[in-house]
């Protein structure tokens, strides 16, 4: 299928990107991620291998879109965190 990712036309598979990531350990997520073969990676990593291109050259925008199309299953951002209050700290130490 073709692609335009930042500005540049791709020829994708999805059996292209399985193989593309089939190697590649999986960075933290913290923004929108996608799973590959049961893998959970950020779209942004993927687009890096899969383009060659800089992050920077692309949006996760495009990423998803693209992955999306291709039949993945793109996922939003996780909720952040809940953060502890400082109560909680006090009293798991005692203070």
């Amino acid at each position: 299928m073709r692609c335009v990712i930042a500005r540049f036309p791709f020829d994708l598979t999805k059996s292209e990107v399985e193989q593309s990531m089939g190697g590649i350990t999986p960075e933290p997520v913290t923004g929108v991620s996608v799973t590959i073969e049961g893998r959970v990676y950020p779209v942004m990593q993927v687009g890096e291998v899969v383009t060659r291109q800089n992050r920077r050259d692309f949006t996760s925008f495009e990423m998803r879109r693209a992955l999306t199309r291709l039949g993945f299953t793109c996922h939003d951002a996780p909720p952040p965190a809940p953060l502890r209050s400082a109560r909680a700290d006090q009293d798991v130490l005692g203070w």
